[in-house]
């Protein structure tokens, strides 16, 4: 029987780390500011130290309180693009009491609004979580939890969804002050970005 988002939410108040469905892979999930439950996930995953793992929000109203500078461009991604696979590479809110997983040196964080169901109402309970592939470093997407290494792990928690349809990946976009611009294209391609916002540009190192 699958999980309910009520089950799911006790758990992360507990201080587990969900395995959960989002739209091509499962994923660990953790209350943000749970600083041991993010150490965990990096370690399980194989992060190379400072990688910094993405923000899950439940909708573009949350990003106010993440996101230290929304300009009109940011805005119109939000709102063309959300819920969905865009993600976002913003600077974050001065003074908000997480690690996840770069000290807090990058000033930067990758925040997005997923389009999976079962993780959207859970976010809606939640607040923002912390988010990364349940797959090892360099590995494709785990789409049927069978082939995850760690399930038995007592830190974890698992939403069984069944096997997952494969898919692209999110397309990543940079915004800091003046800065809009693609630095990796998935899901959503360039062109969709452009209609949106016209002075985007790719970056050199952009790769589909």
């Amino acid at each position: 029987m699958a999980t309910t988002v009520e089950t799911a939410q006790k758990w992360i108040q507990d201080g587990y780390v969900l395995v959960a469905p989002l739209e091509h892979g499962y994923a660990y999930l953790v209350d943000a500011f749970n600083h041991d439950g993010v150490r965990t996930v990096h370690a399980m995953r194989g992060d190379a130290l400072g990688v910094s793992a993405q923000v899950l929000l439940a909708s573009t109203r949350a990003a106010s309180g993440i996101i230290r500078e929304i300009t009109p461009q940011t805005q119109a991604l939000m709102d063309g693009c959300w819920p969905g696979l865009l993600s976002l590479n913003v600077r974050p809110q001065v003074g908000l009491m997480w690690d996840l997983g770069d000290d807090r040196k990058l000033d930067t964080i990758s925040v997005r609004v997923p389009r999976a169901e079962f993780v959207l109402k859970l976010l809606a309970k939640t607040g923002p979580l912390a988010c990364a592939s349940a797959a090892k470093v360099g590995q494709p997407a785990i789409l049927k939890l069978e082939d995850h290494e760690n399930i038995n792990n007592d830190i974890l928690r698992i939403c069984d969804f069944g096997e997952l349809t494969a898919g692209p990946a999110s397309t990543v976009v940079l915004s800091k002050g003046a800065t809009i611009s693609m630095t990796r294209e998935g899901a959503i391609a360039f062109e969709q970005l452009q209609a949106l916002v016209p002075e985007i540009s790719r970056s050199s190192s952009a790769i589909s």
